[in-house]
């Protein structure tokens, strides 16, 4: 993913004021910054879902999105949501669903309504479905919001597979908390993002180990 010079205002509120990166593949990424400091504007824009006043995003293939707030249905069980994903993606099966949700050890609520679910179950849900046609790039807001020590752990070792595999993330956060983890970083501040780490490289998935 390449992004340079992304703009975006509401109304004389100005959000992001000429932010970029570049985001190689095999990388693990993370932007951090303050609450309100437009973190979920910029990673909605680069999901698709908002247009930016200026700039450019450019990526090739398929994202996976997983925003802050669940995008549940809390009548449905977690069967039936992948099941409703599993059309919307074109998917043949349910075979990398099921793997990613005894991954992050939820299965035995596989049956169970949304509305019966702690926030935590919900969020695993919430990034299964991001996850679950396997993305070359992955966009994850607050991805383990909700999450116990256990599954925290199931997420970064998840992470950290995926990558190995190709994939790249880039994970949104307002706490600069695990940074060692990250082959890259920045800091949302003032609109623009600045690179607060090393710059190890992610072309080496050993890089920055």
């Amino acid at each position: 993913m390449q992004v340079s010079d992304v703009h975006k205002a509401y109304g004389r509120h100005r959000v992001l004021r000429g932010a970029g990166l570049e985001l190689p593949a095999g990388c693990l990424a993370g932007v951090v910054g303050e609450n309100g400091s437009g973190k979920t504007t910029l990673l909605r824009i680069l999901a698709g879902q908002l247009a930016p006043d200026h700039g450019v995003v450019r990526y090739a293939g398929r994202i996976g999105y997983c925003p802050q707030e669940t995008v549940l249905n809390p009548a449905f069980t977690v069967d039936q949501h992948l099941e409703l994903f599993q059309v919307a993606y074109g998917l043949a099966g349910l075979e990398r669903a099921h793997e990613l949700v005894d991954t992050l050890n939820f299965s035995a609520y596989r049956r169970h309504r949304i509305a019966t679910l702690s926030g935590g179950t919900q969020q695993k849900l919430n990034l299964v479905l991001a996850l679950m046609h396997d993305p070359p790039l992955l966009l994850l807001d607050e991805p383990y919001q909700g999450f116990d020590w256990e599954a925290y752990q199931r997420f970064w070792k998840l992470a950290e597979e995926l990558r190995k595999a190709g994939c790249s993330f880039l994970v949104v956060s307002h706490i600069a908390y695990d940074t060692a983890r990250f082959d890259k970083l920045w800091q949302l501040t003032a609109g623009q993002l600045i690179s607060a780490d090393s710059d190890y490289g992610c072309d080496d998935p050993s890089a920055g180990r």
